[in-house]
Formats: C-alpha cells, sequence, structure tokens
C-alpha cells in the first residue's frame, strides 16, 4: 500500500498532467499527498535555508507557488500538506522523499534524450537515480 506519496511539481503545463496521473494510482483513503516545488536560488554560490523564502524578490514566487499548489491540493481527495523549498530541484525531491519516507515520487518528465539530457541536467533521470523509493515519471501527453 502506498501511504505517502511525494508529487514534484514545477509550474509548468506538465504540472497538470502529474496531478491527473494521480488518479491511475491505487490510492487508499488513508494516503498522504505530499505537493512539492522547489525554487531554485538565483545564484548557486549562496546557500539557503530550504524551508522558507529569502527577501522581498524571492517572496513573490513564493507565493505564487503557494497558490498553485493551493489549487491543486482542493482538487484532491486525500490528506494532504504543502512543501516549498528552495534548492536544487533534484536535490530537494529527493530529500523531502526521505524526510516523509516516501512510497512514492510521481514527477514529470520533459522527455530531453541524447545530448540534451545531459546538457539540460535532467531533474527527472535524477531522481530516478538517487531516489529511496519507486518514481513514476510522467511524460508530456
Amino acid at each position: 500500500m502506498l501511504k505517502t506519496i511525494l508529487v514534484a511539481l514545477d509550474g509548468t503545463e506538465l504540472s497538470e498532467q502529474v496531478i491527473d496521473s494521480l488518479d491511475e494510482v491505487n490510492l487508499q483513503a488513508e494516503t498522504k499527498i505530499i505537493l512539492s516545488h522547489v525554487i531554485s536560488p538565483p545564484d548557486e554560490d549562496v546557500e539557503w535555508s530550504a524551508d522558507r523564502p529569502h527577501g522581498i524578490s524571492e517572496e513573490i514566487p513564493y507565493r505564487k507557488v503557494e497558490k498553485q499548489l493551493q489549487s491543486y491540493q482542493t482538487r484532491l481527495p486525500y490528506e494532504s500538506e504543502l512543501e516549498i523549498v528552495t534548492g536544487d530541484p533534484a536535490e530537494e525531491i529527493v530529500r523531502l522523499a526521505n524526510i516523509y519516507h516516501a512510497d512514492l515520487i510521481v514527477i514529470g518528465s520533459r522527455g530531453l534524450t541524447g545530448l540534451k539530457r545531459i546538457l539540460e541536467r535532467s531533474v527527472s533521470s535524477q531522481v530516478v537515480e538517487d531516489a529511496p523509493c519507486s518514481v513514476l515519471l510522467v511524460k508530456p501527453r
């Protein structure tokens, strides 16, 4: 049984498909859904706390992301929580999966292949590689 599912959303159109894919997973009434979004820090050389926005310029994207996740949350018939963190997307998704002892990570995949996948650093590939649990990749339709 899937007790905890971490859903990684990035704010793109693919996020809708990721949310819709939860209907295809055999979920129980007790299943807890963690809707997550990772905000990349503007400067990779600066260390950031992962649990809150930093400064006024970061607060605006945080509020926008929070509103979007709340709109997804209202559509779910299951217990759910929101997690908005700052950092490297793949690392933070794996970290959240470990914190919540996730049984499954659901994440979108842009379908990058070959050199593009290497150059643009596929988050979903890195999550699949490092995840402590199974990963469901949702590809664009």
